[in-house]
């Protein structure tokens, strides 16, 4: 896997030219190496990955303010640099939202898109967006402004993410892999975070209602993290959308069928 930059972006592209690019939203706090676990499933498939880290992980330059609709254009601005026309997009947990605003800010160019374990937008009419939530402190303090989230992560009251059994075994095996991504995108501190939270609950830049690409919503029954309300209402509001719950997952567990996720987004890519 070739790692380079574009712009203020870091870039992960695992580069064979000839397969399928799926570019991979991570969540939070992540770095956007994409996913080893489901790199054989990928070769299986013909899938190229292309992943980056959102600006103030990693090697990406900080932009406070961003919102979620900016992944659009900084995954645009990477399929350019990389010569890819027609791509799909794959996002877990916070890079759900950010997957869901390829699909409906980039037009033709998306072929499909597969959220799992992803937030809808706060606010959400009809949706009680904190409801199961195993540890909520961080996001209404979000939802109070900067400065709140700031004072918030200076001080943190909860540790509990709210992972089941088999979150944790998950993570004990194959999704291991997190440690990769989890632990250097903290120690770089909260700010990447902080913003990221921030746009979580403000106003997303885009309605996922006006999504016209395949969307497959993933999400474990028994979430605790992000509850599967949210892949619930975003299917009742994404025209033609397809909803797969998981009963016995978690927010990490789910991941174990991510190989089914794959072959979605293949197959409704072949058009």
């Amino acid at each position: 896997m070739r790692e380079l930059e574009v712009g203020a972006l870091h870039v992960y592209d695992t580069g064979e030219p000839d397969r399928l690019p799926v570019f991979y939203h991570h969540g939070t706090p992540n770095l956007g190496t994409p996913p080893q676990p489901l790199f054989a499933d990928a070769d299986r498939l013909g899938i190229r990955f292309v992943g980056y880290d959102r600006p103030g992980y990693g090697g990406s330059a900080p932009d406070p303010g961003r919102n979620v609709a900016s992944a659009a254009a900084h995954t645009e601005r990477i399929a350019d640099a990389l010569g890819i026309d027609r791509f799909a997009v794959l996002g877990h947990s916070g890079g759900g939202p950010h997957a869901l605003a390829c699909a409906t800010l980039l037009g033709d160019r998306v072929l499909a898109a597969a959220s799992v374990s992803g937030l809808a937008p706060y606010g959400a009419e009809g949706l009680d967006w904190f409801a199961g939530m195993a540890s909520p402190l961080a996001l209404r303090a979000a939802a109070r402004g900067r400065a709140e989230k700031e004072a918030y992560e200076a001080a943190p009251t909860e540790t509990d993410p709210g992972f089941i059994d088999a979150d944790w075994a998950a993570l004990e095996g194959t999704w291991g892999w997190f440690g990769t991504v989890v632990a250097p995108a903290m120690a770089a501190g909260p700010a990447a975070a902080i913003d990221d939270d921030l746009a979580y609950v403000e106003a997303w830049g885009f309605d996922p209602a006006d999504c016209k690409v395949p969307v497959l919503l993933a999400h474990g029954g028994r979430d605790a993290c992000v509850p599967c309300s949210h892949s619930v209402w975003l299917a009742a509001h994404i025209p033609g959308a397809e909803l797969r719950i998981s009963p016995g997952d978690g927010h990490i567990s789910i991941l174990r069928s991510a190989a089914q996720d794959l072959e979605w987004l293949h197959a409704h890519s072949a058009r």
